[in-house]
C-alpha cells in the first residue's frame, strides 16, 4: 500500500483544529506539520494537536514531505499563499473565501493552471450529503419552477475577524451565496455572475468593514434572491426557496451541516413534509473525504455539487457584485 498522503498546515485559528480533527477522523491521510507565525501560539496549537510545527510558511509549503497544503489565513492573504503552493507544485486546499478582491482572485487561479495542481476552495458545507438532498428534492419539481430564493447567514464573530479580511461578505456571507450560485447553476445558469443585477445596504463596523449587508439580486434568468449577512448577530441562518408550487427549506443550518439534518418541503398552504438527511460526520469529513478521493484519482479539482474552480472564480464575481451594491 502507497503511504498516506500529508497535510501541511498554514495557520493555528480554530478552523484549523476542526480541519485537522476532520482529517484525523477521516484515516486515508495524515497531518504532518503545522505553521503559525507567533511563535508561543504555534507551539501551544501543536502541543495540543501532538504536531511538529515551525514559523516559516515557505519553509513547510516547499518541505518535500508534505503533499497538501491547506491555507487557514485571514482571507486577504490567502491568494498569497495559494500562489506559493501552486508553484511548489502542492495539491491546495484554501479556506474561503478565496481572496478578498478579483484581481487577487484571477492571480490565484491562473497560478493553479499553470501549475496544474489540484485546487479546492474550503466551502466545505458544499461536499456534505445534505446539499445532494436539496438539489435532488429541487430537481423533482417538488416546488415547481423556482422563483426566489431568500438566504441569511450572521455569527457573532466580529471580535474575532481580521481587519484585512474585509467583513461579512467574504467571513460569512460567501455561504449562502455560494448555496445560491449552485442552485442556480442546477437550474441551467452556466455563471449566474453574467447579467446579475443586486441593490442593497450596509452596516459598517468600527475597523471599517461592512459588518452587515443586505441586498435584493435580480439573475438573468428571472430568479430573484433576498441575501442577507452580519458578523455581530448571534447564530442564525436562512435559507429558502419559492416555487410556483411550494417551498424548500432548510431547517438544519446548511452551513454547518452534521450527522442529523432536516429540510422542509411543503406546497403552499399544505402541511409541511420534513425530510430527514443521515451522514456520516460534517462538512469537514466529507470535504477531506472527496479531497482524497479525487487526488487518488489523479483529478484536479472536485466535482459538483462541491466548488469546482470555476465555480470559485464565479463566487467571487458575486461577492465583488454584492460589495460593490452595498458600499
Amino acid at each position: 500500500m502507497s503511504k498516506p498522503l500529508r497535510w501541511g498546515i498554514i495557520g493555528t485559528s480554530f478552523i484549523s483544529g476542526v480541519m485537522i480533527d476532520a482529517i484525523r477522523l477521516e484515516g486515508r491521510s495524515e497531518v504532518a506539520l503545522v505553521a503559525g507565525r507567533n511563535p508561543q501560539t504555534c507551539a501551544d496549537f501543536a502541543a495540543q494537536y501532538q504536531l511538529a510545527y515551525g514559523t516559516d510558511y515557505d519553509a513547510l509549503i516547499t518541505d518535500p514531505a508534505i503533499d497538501i497544503i491547506y491555507i487557514a489565513l485571514p482571507n486577504h492573504l490567502h491568494a498569497e499563499y495559494v500562489v506559493k503552493a501552486a508553484q511548489a507544485g502542492k495539491a491546495i486546499v484554501c479556506e474561503k473565501s478565496l481572496s478578498v478582491d478579483m484581481a487577487s482572485t484571477e492571480r490565484a487561479l491562473a497560478a493553479v493552471a499553470k501549475a496544474g495542481v489540484f485546487f479546492a476552495e474550503g466551502l466545505m458545507y458544499l461536499n456534505h450529503p445534505l446539499i445532494r438532498e436539496l438539489l435532488r428534492l429541487l430537481q423533482t419539481g417538488a416546488i415547481g419552477e423556482l422563483n426566489s430564493v431568500h438566504a441569511s447567514y450572521s455569527a457573532a464573530i466580529s471580535q474575532f475577524t481580521n481587519p484585512g479580511s474585509k467583513g461579512t461578505l467574504f467571513n460569512l456571507g460567501c455561504y449562502p451565496l455560494s448555496l445560491l450560485q449552485l442552485v442556480l447553476q442546477q437550474q441551467g445558469l452556466s455563471d449566474c455572475s453574467k447579467g446579475a443585477q443586486f441593490s442593497g445596504f450596509g452596516r459598517v463596523g468600527s475597523d471599517g468593514n461592512i459588518v452587515e449587508a443586505n441586498v435584493a439580486a435580480r439573475f438573468s434568468n428571472g430568479v430573484t434572491a433576498q441575501l442577507h449577512s452580519a458578523e455581530d448577530y448571534g447564530l442564525t441562518h436562512q435559507f429558502e426557496l419559492l416555487g410556483s408550487k411550494g417551498y424548500l427549506r432548510c431547517h438544519s443550518n446548511p452551513w454547518l451541516p452534521g450527522e442529523s439534518n432536516q429540510l422542509l418541503l411543503a406546497e403552499y398552504e399544505q402541511p409541511e413534509q420534513i425530510i430527514e438527511v443521515t451522514a456520516d460526520g460534517d462538512g469537514f469529513l466529507y470535504q477531506v473525504r472527496h479531497v482524497i478521493d479525487a487526488l487518488r484519482r489523479g483529478e484536479k479539482q472536485l466535482a459538483r455539487p462541491s466548488a469546482t474552480v470555476d465555480d470559485s472564480r464565479q463566487v467571487m464575481a458575486l461577492l465583488m457584485q454584492w460589495h460593490q451594491a452595498v458600499s
